[in-house]
């Protein structure tokens, strides 16, 4: 079995997890959650695998370089950050219900990398700009950063929910079950400040490894532009809560507008802009 078909696999682990995530949200079972994590595990373990042997099949060909270079090998990076970062946030903070909220968007990329016919999953050699031992440190910082923000906006939107509800007799059942409101801010804040510090070293990285392959530590490519767009977005987000005390909508609003800004800096940069970083895009 070769590492694509791993992928597949952990594919529909991811999507049968988020179905029933779904359905622990929707009619409060708590078993039907419980095989949700599990199966959410499982894709994780599945896919670390696939990980390792797609790095070792690049060694086999010749190639030899982390499985970190192209848009399919970026994306399925990021569905493991992604994964990894909430599983731990449930078992930390015994939230299961975040998943009927996270693991929809898993499930979406990773389907999106194994059968888009626009990505190519096919292992190459390196371009010269990306034949640099700063690949894995800017790409894996930067992703974990990513990882977290989604997290954060999944717990953006589940505190709209939430709120929408309060208070009302008629209240649906799947809404009165989410955790309380101040738990929620509580975790989105703590997801932001965790995604904003490994931004932060993943721009740190990137343009010292800007300045090793190009001679300039910032060119204001589109993809630099929009990243430090994103990073202030957070900082300004982290700055109103520390100095002027933003809490709930507020931050629930920024934490879903700061998801679409790296959604945009990941996707729409890749495949609307040309730039430096236009290899991302294949």
């Amino acid at each position: 079995m070769d590492s694509s078909q791993l992928f597949g696999l952990a594919m529909i682990a991811y999507i049968l997890a988020a179905a029933f995530y779904l359905g622990l949200f929707l009619y409060k079972n708590t078993r039907v959650g419980l095989i949700g994590m599990v199966l959410a595990v499982l894709g994780l373990l599945v896919q670390t695998v696939a990980i390792g042997l797609r790095w070792y099949e690049s060694y086999a060909m010749g190639i030899g370089h982390a499985p970190l270079t192209n848009m399919y090998e970026s994306l399925v990076f990021f569905v493991w950050c992604t994964s990894l970062f909430y599983l731990g946030m449930e078992f930390r903070f015994k939230t299961r219900i975040m998943g009927a909220f996270v693991m929809p968007c898993v499930a979406l990329a990773m389907a999106y990398a194994s059968l888009s016919a626009r990505i190519d999953d096919q292992i190459n050699p390196l371009i010269p700009a990306l034949q640099s031992n700063w690949l894995i440190a800017h790409v894996v910082t930067c992703f974990i950063g990513y990882g977290a923000f989604t997290v954060a906006g999944g717990l953006g939107l589940m505190y709209l929910l939430k709120h929408s509800t309060q208070g009302r007799d008629n209240a649906p059942a799947m809404f009165t079950a989410l955790p309380m409101l101040k738990v929620i801010d509580d975790l989105t804040h703590k997801t932001i400040v965790f995604g904003f510090m490994w931004l932060s070293a993943g721009i740190i990285t990137g343009a010292i490894w800007a300045n090793e392959a190009w001679g300039t530590y910032w060119s204001w490519d589109p993809k630099e532009t929009w990243s430090i767009i994103t990073w202030f977005l957070y900082a300004s987000t982290l700055h109103a809560r520390l100095t002027r005390n933003w809490r709930g909508r507020r931050i629930a609003w920024l934490a879903i507008i700061g998801l679409m800004a790296v959604i945009f800096t990941y996707f729409g940069v890749n495949f609307l802009l040309a730039g430096l970083h236009s290899y991302g895009s294949v």
